[in-house]
C-alpha cells in the first residue's frame, strides 16, 4: 500500500484523496452528503516516515521500562503506601498505552488487517491509558501537596481508601471519555487506501460534532485543568520547602522543576495545535483542517506528548535513591548500581514527609 496514501492515525482520521474536487459519499453507512476532500499527500509521507519508527521506538522504551518499575514494585516495595500505590497506577496507565502503539505504527505504514474489533479495543485502551496518564500525573501533584504542605492533617486523611477512591474516579473518568472512541470507530473499504480504522457509520456532521467535543476534551480536561492543578501544587510544595530543613531539598526542588516543564514542554504545543484544529473543524472555518503545514506540526508535537506519557514514572522512580538502591539490589555486581549495594531501603521518616515523597 503507498505510503503516500496512507491515513493518519487517531486524530487525523479524515479519508485522503488525490484531488481537491468535491466528493459526494452515496453509502448511507458513512457520510451522507457532499464533502470537501483535502490533499495532504506530502505530509501523509512525512507522517508515515516517522510516526512507525517513533512508535516502535516508544513502546520499547515504555514495556521495558514500565515493566522494570512494575516488577520492582512488586518485588521490594509494598504496595500498602499512598505514593506506592499512585506510582503502580501510573505505570499501568502507561502500559495501556503503550501495548496498542506497534498496531498503530503498523497502520501508519499498511492498511489496518487486525478486524473491525481490534480497532475498536485497541483505540479505546489506547485512548483510556492516555487520559488516566494524565489524571493520575495530576493526581500524584495533589498528593504530593497534601503530603508537604499539610503533613499533619495529610497524616490522618492520606489513608489506603483515599487511593482507591481516587483511582476508581480516574479510570471512571478515563473510561467514560473513551466510550465515544469506542462507538465511533470502526473499519471500513477505502478504493485507494484499502481498510481503514477510523470515525465511521455516521454522518459527516456527527462525526465532525463529536471529533470537536473531543478535542475540547482534550484541551480543557486533560490539559488545561491538570497544568493548573499541577503548576498550584508544585509552587505551594515549593514554598514550603523553602522553610523546612529537609536535608535533600535542593535535589527534591530540582526535581519538581524537571518535572513541571517537562509537562508544560511536552504537552503545550500538542494542546495548541489541538486547539487549532477545533477551529478548523468549527461550522465558521470548515476547510481550515486542510492545511499541510499544521499536519507536519502536528505530527511532532504530538509523538514529544507521548513520548512523555512513558517517561514519566522515572520522574518518580529512577530519580530516587529508594528505587535505585533496589536497582543496586538486582544490579549490584557491575554498572554505576555498585555503590548502592548494601544500603539499607528503610527510611526513619514516615510516608507523610517531605523527605519521603521525593526519596
Amino acid at each position: 500500500m503507498e505510503n503516500n496514501l496512507k491515513m493518519s492515525v487517531l486524530d487525523d482520521k479524515l479519508s485522503v484523496n488525490v484531488t481537491t474536487t468535491k466528493a459526494s459519499f452515496t453509502t448511507p453507512n458513512y457520510y451522507e452528503e457532499e464533502v470537501t476532500l483535502c490533499s495532504k499527500e506530502n505530509s501523509l509521507k512525512f507522517g508515515a516516515a516517522i510516526v512507525p519508527f517513533f512508535y516502535y521506538t516508544v513502546f520499547i522504551v515504555s514495556v521495558t521500562g514500565n515493566s522494570l518499575i512494575l516488577f520492582l514494585l512488586l518485588k521490594y516495595e509494598k504496595l500498602k503506601t499512598v505514593t506506592n500505590l499512585f506510582i503502580f497506577n501510573l505505570v499501568i496507565s502507561d502500559l495501556l498505552f503503550s501495548i496498542s502503539l506497534p498496531f498503530w505504527a503498523y497502520y501508519h505504514s499498511n492498511e489496518w488487517v487486525f478486524g473491525n474489533g481490534l480497532c475498536k479495543i485497541f483505540s479505546s485502551i489506547f485512548f483510556t491509558g492516555f487520559f488516566s496518564c494524565i489524571l493520575f500525573l495530576t493526581m500524584m501533584s495533589i498528593d504530593r501537596y497534601l503530603a508537604v504542605v499539610h503533613a499533619v492533617s495529610a497524616s490522618r486523611t492520606r489513608k489506603l481508601m483515599y487511593v482507591y477512591l481516587a483511582s476508581i474516579v480516574i479510570w471512571s473518568i478515563s473510561i467514560l471519555s473513551t466510550i465515544p472512541k469506542f462507538v465511533l470507530y470502526g473499519t471500513r473499504k477505502d478504493g485507494i487506501s484499502g481498510v481503514l480504522c477510523e470515525e465511521t457509520g455516521y454522518t459527516f456532521e456527527k462525526i465532525e460534532k463529536w471529533k470537536r467535543i473531543g478535542y475540547y476534551q482534550q484541551t480543557i480536561v486533560f490539559f488545561f485543568l491538570p497544568l493548573l492543578v499541577i503548576i498550584y501544587c508544585y509552587s505551594m510544595i515549593l514554598i514550603k520547602l523553602q522553610h523546612t530543613k529537609m536535608h535533600n531539598k535542593d535535589k527534591a526542588m530540582k526535581l519538581i522543576f524537571i518535572i513541571v516543564l517537562a509537562f508544560i514542554i511536552c504537552w503545550t504545543p500538542y494542546n495548541v495545535v489541538i486547539f487549532s484544529k477545533v477551529i478548523g473543524t468549527s461550522e465558521n472555518y470548515p476547510n481550515q483542517d486542510c492545511g499541510n503545514d499544521i499536519d507536519y506540526v502536528f505530527y511532532i508535537c504530538r509523538n514529544i506528548a507521548y513520548f512523555h506519557c512513558c517517561i514519566n514514572p522515572f520522574f518518580y522512580t529512577f530519580v530516587g535513591s529508594k528505587f535505585r538502591r533496589h536497582l543496586a539490589t538486582l544490579f549490584g555486581k557491575r554498572g554505576i548500581f555498585k555503590k548502592y549495594r548494601g544500603t539499607s531501603v528503610s527510611s526513619k521518616t514516615t510516608d507523610y514527609s517531605p523527605q519521603t515523597v521525593y526519596e
